[in-house]
């Protein structure tokens, strides 16, 4: 049989193009150009099947039996797709190591294994730009674009099913452009469709300059990103883990997960690059500097959690994930309870008898909650409240908690707005709240007000109002103010407020009670030393009044409990509000932010 192909065929596909043709006729083929007599290939019918050496066997016309297997055709799709595997330049791949990153397909390995990564959807994304004559590519230009740059599919980690993507920093230095997008935007949908939660590992430069068009401001463009992020908020868990610079439109996918992780000395974002800075600013500054992990770790608070390098990085991820369930519709895990590393007896030596002197509120948790169980979000940003996650009897918990190691546990704008967010989080994920209140109120001044402590404040209130898991409040020592509103007093609709002996309730703490209320009346007494015992007399009934036996009499909390027994109380009282059930009003959604 004498057959004519287009000459645009390179040897190899003409060759297995005969290769089958024989097969299927099962006669000797010869292909020819299109045009002339050039012979391109040639095969017969036992020489086809006998190229395979395993698998099934096929009975030509001589009725023999040969093993069936891959043919040519596959041979070239396997070999196309260990080029994509091999992603950019191999210079660019050199330099990783430089840089202290994994090449993207290691990181892989590191996260998921051998056996991990169930699947990857759109290795070809964009084959036909950059590898249009089969394995012919350059794999030293410039132009290769394996996989677009942006690895998408499922894999299981830590025994859990979910969705992520990867961006190959040697492709274009992880820019995103058209057919990286798509896949992007069909993994969150798809999110949206499983339930699975999203790992973005993120090492992107943003969007690819050259090459924007038909992907930055279409309806399924980038911009899609941040719409599905934000319809993926609360719906299931997303983490994002930076390896890289993250500039501009890469920028905000970290923001907008539920919890960044940022690798240090490799990892940074800002809306921005350093260049672009000085050209609309003539500030001249690093990446580092602008954006990297300090700056978002203590100033702006973008970073939950900072890992010191890759393997860290996913250790860090794999004790995240434990707390959290799969999606909104499910409980979070629990496991089996532990002891608290440190006896729950020290609880009332930890806390000072003065109700001024500062402590470390870790102390009391470590001896509340199971041992090794926390895990403590964003601790240099707003350290006046600890945000924790942690375990009481295998129960996963949220922990908000006053530190009056600093700044005597007074609530600062960055403070609250951290502790709304956990708050909010928390919630979105059906994890118990479990509030440790002593604090003198929220932060007074000029400054803190022009850095919104009104308006922060406000966000903390609505977060504490608006949760509907079980809640519980322990006055550790000091209410003081509207401090006992934000962290989910009597008013706040928690499954119980429970006081220490220790324990203050009060618009204000005593030395400024008696200041506003007593002053011309102190004032007046001339003898200093009268005047101090009359102050400390008037300081001392006030005290009787704010007590926490006199909240307890009053039925204003729930129980005085032993700080000895606090982990049994509070892992009875977690136990029991475990299905409790708490509406909203009707409402499209409340105006607070």
């Amino acid at each position: 049989m004498e057959l004519r192909i287009n000459t645009t065929a390179t040897e190899q596909e003409a060759q297995a193009i005969a290769k089958a043709l024989a097969s299927h006729f099962g006669e000797d083929v010869e292909l020819y150009a299109q045009r002339g007599d050039d012979l391109l290939a040639s095969a017969s019918p036992k020489a086809s099947a006998g190229d395979a050496t395993t698998g099934e066997t096929a009975t030509g016309d001589g009725g023999s039996a040969e093993p069936l297997g891959p043919t040519a055709r596959e041979e070239t799709l396997q070999a196309e797709i260990d080029d994509i595997l091999e992603g950019g330049p191999e210079k660019y791949r050199e330099r990783l190591s430089d840089q202290g990153k994994l090449f993207v397909r290691d990181r892989l390995d590191l996260w998921f294994g051998e056996d991990g990564l169930s699947f990857e959807d759109g290795k070809f994304a964009n084959f036909d730009a950059w590898h249009p004559s089969g394995q012919d590519s350059d794999p030293e230009s410039d132009d290769r674009l394996p996989a677009d740059g942006l690895i998408t599919g499922a894999a299981e980690f830590e025994g859990r099913d979910l969705h992520f993507m990867a961006n190959d920093f040697t492709v274009k230095a992880g820019s995103m452009a058209e057919k990286g997008v798509e896949k992007f935007l069909r993994m969150q949908q798809r999110a949206l469709k499983t339930g699975r939660p999203v790992l973005y590992l993120m090492d992107s430069s943003g969007g690819r300059i050259d090459q924007q068009s038909g992907f930055f401001a279409n309806r399924e463009g980038i911009g899609k990103y941040y719409y599905n992020h934000s319809m993926l908020s609360g719906r299931v868990p997303q983490i994002c883990v930076l390896y890289g610079p993250c500039i501009a439109g890469a920028a905000y996918t970290p923001v907008f997960a539920d919890f960044t992780v940022m690798v240090r000395d490799v990892s940074a974002m800002a809306i921005a690059s350093p260049r672009m800075v000085e050209m609309v600013t003539g500030e001249e500054i690093d990446l580092q500097d602008l954006g990297g992990p300090d700056v978002h770790a203590r100033h702006s608070g973008s970073a939950d959690l900072i890992a010191e390098d890759e393997e860290h990085a996913r250790e860090l991820v794999a004790k995240l994930i434990g707390y959290l369930p799969d999606n909104a519709d499910e409980e979070p895990p629990q496991t089996e309870g532990t002891a608290p590393a440190r006896a729950p007896e020290g609880i009332d030596s930890v806390v000072p008898q003065e109700p001024n002197r500062g402590y470390d509120m870790n102390d009391v948790i470590e001896r509340v909650v199971d041992a090794g169980s926390t895990l403590e979000l964003r601790p240099e940003y707003g350290p006046e409240i600890i945000t924790s996650f942690a375990r009481i009897d295998g129960r996963p918990i949220g922990i908000v908690a006053n530190q009056p190691n600093h700044r005597a546990g007074a609530i600062f704008p960055d403070a609250a707005e951290k502790a709304a967010g956990f708050i909010w989080t928390c919630d979105a994920y059906d994890i118990p709240l479990l509030y440790l209140c002593d604090t003198p109120g929220f932060m007074a001044g000029s400054q803190v007000e022009k850095d919104g402590i009104l308006e922060q404040g406000k966000k903390m209130i609505y977060a504490t109002s608006s949760a509907t898991v079980p809640k519980q409040s322990v006055v550790v020592r000091k209410a003081y103010g509207a401090g006992i509103y934000a962290m989910s007093g009597p008013a706040y609709d928690p499954e119980g407020v429970i006081g220490l002996p220790s324990g203050e309730i009060a618009i204000m703490g005593p030395e400024a009670a008696i200041n506003a209320v007593y002053a011309n009346k102190l004032a007046a007494i001339d003898d200093p030393d009268e005047r101090a015992e009359k102050e400390q007399q008037l300081r001392e009934e006030y005290r009787e009044d704010i007590n926490v036996h006199r909240m307890a009499s009053e039925v204003v909390i729930d129980e005085i409990v032993a700080p000895s027994s606090l982990r049994e109380e509070l892992e009875a009282r977690f136990a029991f509000y475990e299905t409790v059930e708490k509406d909203l009003p009707d409402k499209k959604h409340g105006t607070i932010l």
